[in-house]
């Protein structure tokens, strides 16, 4: 759906509620008590301001705040600058000092854990520990991996099994957990990673369910609800993908209702981060949106 944010605005009743001018209405912490959930952003909202320049790492958490009124922040590994000491002091004092929380790191390009060959998967297995020590010291409460390899769907079980399992094993030294998304291929089947996920049988080894990621191939789609359903047993943090919205402020793609619902009856009650990936709207405003729209669902389930 093509609009420009002029018609968006209108159609969607944000310039009449005063929801974009008036500082007071998008207070989170207020807005937030009424719900059986709390908001975070994850840095994959912005990606395009990440990759031009015109945002950084370092600059994510403050322009949360200031721009969206959230107070807790989702990173992404590959837009971090270094590891080092030093990187991570600074950016663990900005956040204190802004009073925004670390919420997690969602890693990539590090290897696949679910790789057959067993040097290989140990190799992608200890990549992703300064993540986990990263997570650690910014105060996350996880990191966010992969669950990817090439075989059959019992081979890749198998490896994956293994390669979570020697991973969670690290992580729990360090009272982090490990999380898997259903992110693509053979873990967008929900029943897949679910079995998974038992199967590896740590108390710190879990799921991210994301609304959006369940496309398995180009010609095979997951049911999301069902996915959604079958993941949030062993969930840990929830992700809201958005798209593109209607007239009405409602994402076309996902009934937020619908999966909102599903979540809430898990009996889930932490963070659900915002990650929008449209075109329709500009980052900031596509942020906007899906963050209007939880709170307004959230409210009528809680």
């Amino acid at each position: 759906m093509n609009f420009n944010r002029r018609d968006f605005i209108k159609r969607a009743g944000l310039a009449g509620s005063g929801l974009l001018f008036l500082p007071s209405l998008l207070n989170a912490r207020n807005l937030q008590g009424e719900l059986f959930f709390k908001i975070s952003l994850a840095e994959w909202s912005l990606h395009r301001m990440l990759r031009s320049g015109d945002l950084t790492n370092m600059r994510f958490p403050e322009y949360a705040l200031k721009n969206f009124d959230i107070h807790a922040v989702e990173y992404v590994s590959t837009f971090f600058e270094n590891t080092e000491k030093e990187y991570l002091e600074e950016l663990k004092s900005r956040t204190n000092e802004l009073g925004v929380r670390n919420v997690l790191i969602m890693v990539d390009a590090e290897g696949n854990l679910g790789e057959l060959n067993h040097k290989k998967r140990t190799t992608a297995v200890e990549n992703h520990f300064r993540w986990v020590d990263s997570a650690k010291y910014l105060g996350c409460h996880s990191i966010r991996v992969n669950a990817r390899g090439k075989g059959s769907p019992d081979e890749v079980a198998d490896a994956a099994v293994k390669g979570l399992g020697d991973l969670a094993k690290y992580a729990a030294g360090k009272e982090i957990n490990v999380i898997v998304e259903n992110h693509g291929g053979i873990s967008s089947n929900g029943q897949w990673l679910s079995s998974v996920i038992q199967r590896v049988g740590m108390d710190n080894c879990g799921t991210l369910p994301d609304f959006g990621n369940f496309r398995i191939s180009k010609t095979e789609e997951y049911d999301r609800y069902k996915g959604v359903k079958e993941l949030m047993p062993f969930a840990k943090g929830v992700s809201a993908k958005s798209h593109d919205f209607n007239d009405a402020g409602a994402e076309i793609h996902t009934n937020f209702y619908k999966m909102l619902k599903i979540v809430k009856d898990s009996g889930y009650r932490s963070f659900i981060g915002i990650e929008y990936e449209g075109s329709g709207l500009s980052e900031d405003e596509g942020i906007r949106a899906t963050k209007q729209l939880l709170e307004k669902v959230g409210k009528e389930l809680s």
